[in-house]
């Protein structure tokens, strides 16, 4: 497994949102569709073999070295941070949270430190691929966190404008940490209303 071969990963997960953006992300890397498919299956085999490694430890095979590795607290929660550059995402780093006893208990695509956030104003500025799960959260306050349908994704309801300033309710589906789709859910009532 190389850090090639987890990109191919990352983007399997992506497909069901995106196929269009997927295939230019995976000629990019040089890579087929049967590339993928044995990324995909490798990565699978790793994570449930009998004698299978530590979520953690197979990261670090797969990627190599973190590029920084920082102590973070989240909430009342101690842990550190690994991250690594992905060719695919520049502006962006992979973040794996490891617990003190090793356990990896998030994994996910952040912003790359000192890479400019994109700005977020309106509904139209959530495009695809356009902004990470804590940038769409501090972009739009309160955001509230939802269960993903797998593993790998996660969901915030958030109040946005739209181009016209009416808000509306919206829900903001990620995998990996990056948006793949919003899904308006409500317009609501103008403030005093």
């Amino acid at each position: 497994m190389t850090p090639r071969d987890f990109q191919l990963v990352l983007l399997r997960r992506m497909a069901d949102f995106h196929p269009e953006l997927v295939e230019d992300a995976r000629l990019e890397l040089g890579a087929s569709v049967a590339d993928m498919r044995e990324a995909n299956k490798r990565w699978q085999a790793m994570s449930r073999s009998p004698h299978a490694r530590s979520a953690a430890a197979r990261y670090r095979s797969a990627l190599g070295p973190p590029e920084t590795e920082a102590e973070r607290t989240v909430g009342d929660f101690e842990c550190a941070s690994w991250q690594w550059p992905l060719s695919l995402w520049p502006g962006l780093r992979f973040e794996v949270l490891v617990a003190p006893d090793g356990t990896a208990w998030n994994a996910w695509l952040v912003r790359a430190p000192g890479a400019g956030a994109p700005p977020l104003r309106t509904l139209e500025d959530l495009t695809p691929w356009s902004c990470t799960v804590d940038e769409a959260a501090r972009a739009f306050p309160p955001a509230r966190p939802l269960e993903g349908s797998a593993p790998t994704r996660s969901g915030l309801i958030l109040t946005v404008p739209d181009a016209q300033g009416v808000r509306r309710e919206v829900v903001a589906e990620f995998t990996w940490g990056l948006l793949q789709r919003t899904t308006v859910r409500d317009e609501l009532p103008e403030h005093g209303s």
